[in-house]
């Protein structure tokens, strides 16, 4: 068996891949492989024109004596020719900039190097055959070689044309304050202090945490010129982040080189939750049109007496508050404001553990938690009342005491921003341990959390249960869209029958939970994530207006 096959492989040898023919071939497919993978900048196309050109006279001299075997390496030599006309016809175009004849264009010049030796592998073995075949075509192959020697060394002359990094300063203008899933503008002021026309491609370091639109600027500048370049990014995830540098790639003056410059560029960035939402609110609230973020406006059950303030009348406002005098002096309806309950307490009880890992709408549970606690913090604040809250897992991260004043607006802010879901069962034990040593006072406690399962519910309902009387507890559970979207399946079938009334028990379970919590006296809200903040808002006002607390 084994010298049947040293046969077959001798013969194999001797009859065909000693021929010109198939050496010809096995040079003419690696030629096509990097004809196809080399489709990009001047130069590479200069190499490939090279490479596809030199074997021209070898065929041309096998062309002579080729007999029989005339048609195929004909065919050889028009392939080659049209590889290494159509290589240099690009090579132009893309040095000339016809944008009408190039192919495309892809910024990787380290790949010349790869063609340059190819081609000098390819001169060198067309330098051998015509010292093997005879003197008469000798000089070209010198001319070929000599060609690629002079490619060479107008590389290495074109490299001294690529700026220095000193050559390039940039300033990043951008608010070093961020919101979580709020596009923010960043201006990017690119100086270059060298001596001639460049062509640049600009990216910033962006952190993988943001997304940028648009990721990379391409650009020609002048000498010794200023240049201005905008985009923006929105954070993904809250924290502490830095940007240090500007990329900035540039070509050589032949377009042999590209350089990447890195220019120091430093700022740290904080993401809060979303900030932005205050703002709204307090735009919407002096427009009365709060009803556009769906807080409802709540009539309180008695009035407080106390005089606080005179005001612009207001379509939902009592006539019997209508100032009289005032509205006759100032021309213009004019109503008394009155003095609500103040120095009430609310403390926040933000579950951090895995539970409020689950993402809606591009964020996690933990981030709607934080945000519906800032919207109602700064509610709260603005109706003089104090604000703290508790952040915990297992063990608790975070304690911030309740406190009025427009300074602990800024102490939950920094207290919340560094915040993330941690991959540990809570423990709601040590939280209410916590909250009974430091606020004794009478509160409004909010427990946000996420609960699936009976052991912690049945924790949840324990330890809130214990505070009636002593607190005003208030159990908010967030809802999960995939189950609530499984029960509410029309048409269930095969597996997603079961799917379906698993769904449908879990839900019938959490019912009771809320049912069970209700009427042990603990308030009790079941929301969707993005419908957190609204609800909560609005069940304050509610509490606020039946002097609950």
């Amino acid at each position: 068996m084994i010298s049947i096959l040293q046969d077959f492989f001798v013969g194999l040898w001797s009859n065909v891949l000693s021929q010109p023919m198939m050496q010809l071939l096995a040079m003419v497919i690696p030629l096509a492989i990097f004809a196809r993978w080399m489709r990009t900048t001047p130069t590479i196309w200069l190499a490939l024109a090279f490479a596809a050109l030199m074997p021209v006279p070898v065929i041309a001299i096998l062309l002579a004596d080729a007999g029989s075997l005339m048609g195929p390496i004909l065919f050889l030599l028009v392939v080659a020719l049209a590889v290494g006309i159509f290589s240099l016809v690009q090579f132009l175009a893309h040095s000339l900039d016809w944008k009408r004849f190039q192919l495309s264009l892809v910024p990787f010049s380290s790949h010349v190097w790869l063609g340059i030796t190819f081609v000098a592998a390819l001169a060198i073995c067309v330098l051998v055959t015509f010292a093997t075949v005879g003197n008469s075509l000798v000089w070209v192959a010198w001319t070929l070689f000599g060609l690629n020697v002079a490619i060479a060394a107008i590389a290495v002359i074109d490299i001294t044309s690529l700026p220095s990094a000193k050559h390039f300063s940039v300033e990043r203008d951008t608010s070093r304050i961020a919101s979580l899933l709020k596009k923010q503008k960043v201006v990017l002021t690119i100086t270059y202090k060298g001596p001639r026309y460049l062509h640049l491609s600009v990216r910033d370091d962006v952190p993988q945490q943001f997304q940028a639109v648009p990721e990379e600027f391409n650009m020609d500048v002048e000498p010794r010129s200023r240049t201005t370049v905008h985009y923006e990014m929105e954070p993904t995830k809250r924290g502490s982040f830095s940007m240090d540098t500007v990329f900035i790639q540039v070509d050589s003056k032949l377009r042999f080189w590209k350089k990447i410059v890195k220019v120091p560029a430093h700022i740290a960035i904080s993401v809060y939750p979303d900030m932005k939402q205050l703002a709204e609110y307090a735009l919407l609230a002096r427009t009365n049109r709060l009803s556009l973020v769906g807080v409802r406006r709540t009539r309180k059950v008695g009035q407080d007496h106390d005089f606080e303030r005179l005001r612009d009348y207001t379509r939902d406002d009592n006539y019997k508050h209508i100032d009289w005098r005032s509205t006759a002096r100032r021309r213009r309806l004019t109503v008394r404001e009155f003095q609500t309950s103040q120095s009430q307490r609310i403390l926040f009880m933000i579950d951090c553990g895995r539970m409020m890992t689950n993402e809606a709408d591009g964020i996690s549970l933990l981030d709607h938690a934080f945000n519906a606690m800032l919207m109602l913090s700064y509610v709260a604040l603005r109706q003089g009342d104090s604000v703290g809250a508790i952040a915990f897992s297992d063990r608790v991260h975070k304690y911030v005491p309740p406190k009025s004043g427009a300074n602990q607006m800024n102490h939950l802010l920094h207290a919340s921003y560094d915040q993330f879901p941690q991959l540990v069962e809570s423990r709601y034990d040590e939280a209410f341990m916590h909250l009974r040593t430091n606020c004794r006072k009478r509160s409004l406690v909010v427990l946000i959390t996420n609960v699936i399962d009976e052991v912690n519910s049945h924790q949840i309902e324990q330890y809130l249960t214990t505070l009636v009387g002593r607190h005003l507890p208030l159990g908010v559970l967030l809802r999960d869209h995939r189950l609530f979207d499984a029960a509410e399946n029309e048409k269930p079938y095969g597996a997603e029958l079961f799917r379906a009334a698993a769904a449908a028990e879990i839900l019938t379970w959490r019912h009771h939970v809320l049912t069970d919590l209700s009427h042990k006296g603990v308030l009790a809200l079941d929301v969707f994530p993005e419908d957190l903040t609204a609800n909560l808002v609005n069940q304050y006002l509610e509490i606020k207006a039946r002097h609950l607390l």
